[in-house]
């Protein structure tokens, strides 16, 4: 049988406007800006993938990420598309750092993979179809404007809630005791520093949060800080998540071996997709870590990749899967949401795609 090649890449500029602005400790969210790549091969299948550029977390734009995918398609062409551990090998040799651009690859890679084996994703990855239940995240705001859009959360159906801090005492101990006031004591409250702490500060409120029942917080110090992130954990009544500080297996190894955190936060636009975050999760669980996959700006395309990853390995216990809120869906198949609760495709493939009118609405290239 003649071997399938890679003919062609599409790489899309992918653009979306938010319906309301978003905040964090370390930056903010006006607008989409990702990228779509699209690996046909000469078997006539295609596959999907999309990257979400944060230049205040991966040190990409859009734009670096637009012209660095234009390179790596460049290697693709005339390649196995099966062979997913070499072409991520070789991609992850030629572009060291670049995890947004390279993590869209990864996607499309995988889906075009399990296409061909007649599987969706998770089956493709060894796992099996399990219950998924993701939280909703609230942006930093004031504690009145937060505490009401925690409450609509649970109106919707949301067992689960992210809220996002640090800026400081004692503004972040304030948006937690409005948002506990008002959801009652039925909803689990997890929160993300998002490194906007110093590692003093960190330790002061995290002590004076405990009162609230809070499941974990992630990223409490700066990313780079592994040694005060190790120290703060060592003092912290709650649970510490790495997040900014976790890019790949060799991250995970050094903070499971310092004892730096009780878990792992995988995101594939920082890990460079499926084939990196495996390794996260294997390096975890021989330290005993569970993990969580979170997000960055993805539509249901790059959520619905996450969720079969989630699926496939029962250490992942949490999932942080809400980024498609507050935004036009132009996603045509793929993960659907009631509430919190996610339930996944069972097409071949990721099972997402596309609508085809917004796709030939964007700015793109193709690399034959």
């Amino acid at each position: 049988m003649q071997a399938s090649t890679i003919t062609a890449v599409e790489i899309y500029k992918l653009n979306i406007a938010r319906q309301t602005q978003f905040r964090i400790a370390i930056g903010v969210f006006d607008t989409v800006q990702n990228i779509l790549v699209r690996i046909h091969a000469s078997d006539g299948r295609y596959g999907l993938g999309e990257g979400a550029p944060l230049p205040f977390l991966c040190g990409e734009t859009q734009a670096i990420a637009f012209e660095a995918s234009k390179e790596l398609a460049g290697l693709l062409i005339g390649r196995d598309p099966y062979a997913v551990e070499t072409r991520m090998q070789e991609l992850g040799s030629y572009l060291v750092h670049n995890t947004t651009a390279r993590s869209a690859f990864d996607m499309a890679l995988y889906d075009l993979l399990a296409k061909r084996a007649g599987l969706p994703l998770y089956a493709l990855l060894g796992g099996e179809k399990r219950s998924l239940t993701t939280d909703e995240t609230i942006g930093i705001d004031t504690p009145e404007a937060m505490a009401a859009e925690a409450l609509e959360a649970k109106e919707r159906g949301f067992v689960a809630i992210k809220v996002k801090l640090g800026t400081g005492w004692p503004g972040d101990v304030a948006r937690i005791q409005a948002i506990r006031d008002a959801v009652g004591e039925d909803i689990l409250l997890r929160i993300d520093a998002n490194q906007g702490w110093d590692p003093v500060t960190a330790e002061q409120i995290l002590q004076e949060l405990a009162r609230f029942d809070i499941q974990y917080c992630e990223e409490p110090v700066a990313h780079w800080n592994s040694e005060a992130l190790r120290h703060v954990r060592d003092k912290s009544p709650i649970p510490i998540m790495a997040d900014e500080s976790l890019f790949d297996h060799h991250d995970a190894f050094r903070l499971a071996s310092m004892g730096a955190c009780d878990y792992f936060n995988i995101k594939l636009a920082k890990s460079g997709g499926i084939h990196t975050a495996l390794k996260i999760n294997a390096v975890a669980e021989a330290a005993g870590i569970q993990c969580m996959v979170g997000c960055m700006s993805e539509t249901r395309l790059g959520l619905t990749v996450a969720a079969h990853l989630v699926s496939a390995r029962p250490n992942i216990v949490f999932a942080d899967l809400d980024s498609a809120f507050g935004k036009t869906d132009v996603v045509d198949g793929g993960i659907t949401y009631d509430g919190g609760e996610i339930t996944l495709p069972d097409d071949p493939g990721h099972g997402a795609d596309i609508n085809p009118e917004f796709l030939e609405s964007l700015e793109s290239c193709t690399i034959t």
